[in-house]
């Protein structure tokens, strides 16, 4: 078994990624439009308010497959696969969660319409994505 490319680092050497302050990843209020079929709504903590549609959390699923798929486009969290140019386009039915749970007190999981169900939505991951007026830029921002 080759150990090629793994360090060993002392507690000290580790560096934590840009921590949101907690407050903004604490939600006090979550609601899921399942039967409305629109997406979802977070009230946090910090007094901030997040809202996505369905279509766009199942474009910015966090697994590693769908993660490694948009690398590899070069796409963004949340940006629909590139279709084939075609004379006709196919109808595509819209992204839907057939189920959505809790997963302890740190994130949501869907099982969406077309089979896909290993992203784990976590609280801090939903609020770096956040897609309001205020967030979007720097969300953008960072992703570039």
């Amino acid at each position: 078994m080759s150990h090629e490319g793994i360090r060993i680092v002392r507690g000290e050497q580790v560096r934590e990624p840009d921590r949101l302050p907690a407050d903004a990843v604490i939600p006090l209020k979550v609601r899921v439009k399942k039967t409305e079929g629109t997406g979802v709504e977070v009230d946090w903590k910090d007094g901030h308010h997040s809202a996505w549609n369905f279509v766009w959390l199942r474009n910015a699923c966090p697994c590693a497959t769908c993660h490694e798929a948009r690398e590899q486009d070069g796409r963004l969290p949340g940006e629909p696969k590139r279709k084939p140019a075609t004379l006709l386009a196919l109808y595509e039915v819209p992204a839907r969660p057939v189920e959505a749970t809790p997963v302890g007190n740190y994130a949501l999981r869907f099982k969406w319409n077309d089979g896909h169900e290993s992203g784990i939505y976590s609280w801090e991951y939903l609020r770096r994505i956040c897609q309001c007026a205020v967030c979007l830029p720097q969300f953008k921002e960072k992703m570039s």
